[in-house]
C-alpha cells in the first residue's frame, strides 16, 4: 500500500503549542487530525514527543562561500536541514532561484526573501545586487516581487575608508524603499551587526534586524515599542572572534569592535528579549556555516537566558505564527518531528530527532 492510503498514528506527547499538549494526533490525506479515523485499514504508529515542523528563520538555500551554488548542492543543504527536524525556511537572501524546490514534495517549505540587496562594495562578493542609495526602491520593489513576501537589505557593512562597520544607507532611502515594499505586501529585514543603523532602520519601518549585535540600552525599547523582531543567528556571532583574528591587521578598529559585539552576544539577546523584542531562531547557513543546524541555535538562545518554552517557540509555534504558516492545528499540512524525550526540559534533545515527518509522511 503506498504512503498516500497509509494512517499514521503519532501518540504520547503532542505539543500543538506551548499550552496545548495532546496525548495524540492522527496523519490523514497528508494533514493533521485529531479525531482518529473511521475504517482505517493500514496504521503507522510513531511514539515520543512531537513539535510542529521547527523553522529555520536565516537560512540561505543555494548559497556557497562563492556566491550562487548549483541545484544539486542547494538539494544536499535543503535535505540536511530536513534531516535536522527544519521543515519551514526564511531564506534570508540567495542568488540562485530555488522555485524548483516547491515542487519537491520531500524537500522543506521556503519563504524567499529574493537576493540580498547591499551597497556598492560593502558585502560579501557575489551574494547580493550592489547598489547605490538612488538605486534602492527599484531594487526593493524588485525583489519584493521575486521574494516570497520579504526582502532583505545589508544595512551595515565594514566601511573600507573608515575601518569599521559603517551604515551603508541615507535615512531617506531607506524610509522610501521600506515605504515601497510595504506597498507591494513585503515585509523588510536587514543584516545589521553594529550599532549606528539600528534607529535609522527601525524608525523608517523596518519588520526585523537579522544578527542585531549592536543593540544597546537606547535602541531595545525602540524595537520593543515598534514591535520590530531580531533573528539573533548566535551559532554565526560565535565565529567573530575568527574573523576578527583574520582582518587585524588591515583593520584594527574593526576586529576590536567585532571582539566587543561578540563579548557582549549573550547579554544582548537576552535584554532584547526580556524588553519584549519578539526573538526568533535563525543560523545563517549557507554561505560560510553548514546547515542544519537549527539545534544548535536554540540551545544558543537557551545559553543567553531565554527560557526552554520561549526558544522552543521561536523554532516552532511561534516562528511558524510570524511568517504565517500553520503548525499543528486541525486540518494543517503534518509537516512535524518526533523526539524521544520532552524538548520542554531539556532543549539539546532537537539535535537528534526520531521521526520526521513531511507532508503527511515519514521522510527520516
Amino acid at each position: 500500500m503506498s504512503d498516500d492510503h497509509v494512517v499514521l498514528h503519532v501518540k504520547g506527547r503532542v505539543l500543538a503549542g506551548p499550552e496545548d499538549v495532546r496525548d495524540e494526533l492522527w496523519v490523514v490525506g497528508g494533514r493533521v487530525s485529531y479525531d482518529r479515523p473511521a475504517g482505517a485499514r493500514e496504521v503507522r504508529t510513531v511514539e515520543g514527543w512531537a513539535l510542529p515542523g521547527l523553522v529555520d528563520a536565516h537560512c540561505h538555500v543555494g548559497l556557497g562561500p562563492q556566491g550562487a551554488v548549483s541545484a544539486d548542492e542547494a538539494e544536499k543543504q535543503a535535505l540536511t536541514d530536513r534531516e535536522a527536524g527544519t521543515l519551514l525556511i526564511r531564506d534570508a537572501g540567495s542568488p540562485s532561484d530555488t522555485r524548483w524546490v516547491d515542487e519537491r514534495e520531500d524537500l522543506p517549505r521556503i519563504v524567499r526573501a529574493g537576493r540580498h540587496i547591499a551597497r556598492t562594495r560593502r558585502y560579501i562578493r557575489n551574494f547580493a545586487h550592489e547598489i547605490e542609495p538612488e538605486e534602492l526602491v527599484a531594487y526593493v520593489a524588485r525583489e519584493a516581487r521575486r521574494g516570497d513576501g520579504w526582502v532583505k537589505l545589508v544595512g551595515d557593512w565594514i566601511d573600507r575608508e573608515v575601518g569599521d562597520l559603517a551604515a551603508c544607507w541615507p535615512r531617506e532611502a531607506v524610509e522610501a524603499a521600506i515605504a515601497e515594499a510595504h506597498r507591494l505586501g513585503a515585509r523588510v529585514t536587514a543584516h545589521c551587526f553594529a550599532e549606528d543603523s539600528l534607529r535609522d532602520l527601525v524608525e523608517a519601518g523596518i519588520d526585523c534586524v537579522e544578527h542585531a549585535t549592536g543593540l544597546t540600552e537606547e535602541t531595545i525599547p525602540l524595537f520593543a515599542e515598534r514591535g520590530v523582531a531580531i533573528v539573533p543567528t548566535l551559532v554565526n556571532i560565535a565565529t567573530f572572534p575568527h574573523l576578527a583574528q583574520g582582518g587585524e591587521k588591515r583593520y584594527p578598529v574593526w576586529a576590536d569592535h567585532m571582539r566587543r559585539l561578540h563579548a557582549r552576544r549573550y547579554d544582548t539577546v537576552r535584554a532584547a528579549y526580556d524588553a519584549g523584542v519578539p526573538v526568533f531562531v535563525g543560523t545563517d547557513a549557507g554561505g560560510s556555516l553548514a546547515h542544519g543546524l537549527v539545534a544548535g541555535e536554540v540551545a544558543e538562545l537557551v545559553k543567553a537566558g531565554i527560557p526552554p518554552v520561549a526558544a522552543l517557540s521561536a523554532t516552532a509555534w511561534g516562528a511558524r505564527e510570524w511568517l504565517g504558516r500553520p503548525g499543528l492545528e486541525e486540518g494543517a499540512p503534518a509537516d512535524l518531528v518526533v523526539y524521544e524525550a520532552d524538548p520542554r526540559a531539556d532543549v539539546r534533545v532537537l539535535a537528534a530527532p526520531r521521526r520526521v515527518v513531511l507532508r503527511g509522511r515519514v521522510v527520516s
